[in-house]
């Protein structure tokens, strides 16, 4: 019987799959230990050997490391909380690779310099505290000392990027962009300025046609002519401008004169900036939100519109 049999090196070899050199080397690390030798001064294993080799050969096939499997096989740590540990560990693991696929499958798609690589790698590496206080940075400078009005606060919350804990490659790669993103110093300008002007307006009892909402509101009035392939500076655009001018106007509290025109034009060219756009659609990606709708073509109509009205 199996259990009254006793095995050599090279039995057990054959029996696990591994080699006579691997088997004669678990067996100098005392993780099997022969039960008797021949009269030629042999080792020799008995069954419970097979079965010991069977599970380190497992464990090491899982990634554990010889210490590790020693103590279990030892019975020092439990199989359990050993695979507990061990999963956790490559839980980390596939979050950094999945990391370095992302700026790899960047820099591949993009052509980026070195130099743009090991911003993208710095920048896919940061923890989460990390992440967020760069965002909190960029979004201090965008909307502080502005954001104890409850309606900047709510501008702020809605334009926080949130990484999963565990990202799809898409949502990490949109993450490095927007994170280069809220570092261009002319963007954070751009937006800033958006915000102060509408706080200005606010103090004033004006509501500004900045925020994406009241953006719409323009798409609602143009996206017709838009459609429909209406010239912005041709007379059949006029109508549009007018409802364009007079809702504004109505809005703000002013007449529909040159002057509120001009004011308009004004309030759409920070909004009209491509980099908002793209930070909206970034911001969609790493928070899982659908996809926004691209306003920049309606803006553009407009402010063509406008500028055709305006006299010199």
């Amino acid at each position: 019987m199996d259990g009254d049999t006793l095995y050599s090196i090279g039995d057990l070899a054959r029996r696990t799959g591994l080699t006579v050199k691997t088997v004669r080397f678990y067996s100098d690390c005392g993780i099997v230990v022969p039960t008797d030798r021949s009269p030629a001064g042999y080792r020799l294993y008995d069954i419970e050997a097979v079965a010991r080799l069977d599970l380190v050969r497992t464990l090491r096939d899982l990634g554990l490391d010889l210490a590790t499997i020693r103590k279990v096989v030892d019975r020092e740590l439990s199989l359990p909380e050993v695979a507990a540990a061990h999963a956790e560990a490559l839980a980390a693991q596939i979050s950094t690779l999945s990391l370095r696929r992302a700026v790899l499958t960047a820099v591949a798609e993009r052509g980026a310099t070195p130099e743009e690589m090991d911003l993208m790698h710095k920048l896919a590496k940061l923890s989460e505290d990390e992440r967020r206080c760069l965002i909190s940075d960029f979004l201090d400078a965008v909307f502080g000392g502005l954001d104890a009005d409850p309606r900047f606060a709510g501008a702020r919350h809605s334009m926080t990027p949130e990484l999963p804990d565990n990202p799809k490659t898409e949502q990490v790669r949109a993450w490095v962009e927007l994170a280069e993103l809220s570092q261009d110093p002319d963007f954070r300008a751009g937006v800033r300025r958006m915000a102060q002007n509408q706080a200005a307006e606010h103090s004033r009892g004006d509501t500004a046609i900045l925020r994406r909402d009241q953006v719409a509101a323009v798409r609602e009035l143009v996206g017709p002519a838009l459609v429909a392939g209406i010239a912005p500076t041709s007379p059949q655009a006029d109508p549009t401008v007018a409802a364009l001018t007079a809702h504004y106007a109505h809005i703000v509290g002013r007449p529909d004169d040159v002057g509120l025109r001009r004011r308009l034009l004004a309030r759409l060219e920070p909004a009209n900036d491509p980099r908002r756009q793209r930070y909206a659609d970034l911001l969609a990606v790493v928070n899982g939100w659908p996809a926004p709708e691209n306003l920049v073509p309606v803006l553009e109509w407009s402010m063509q519109a406008l500028r055709a009205r305006i006299p010199e």
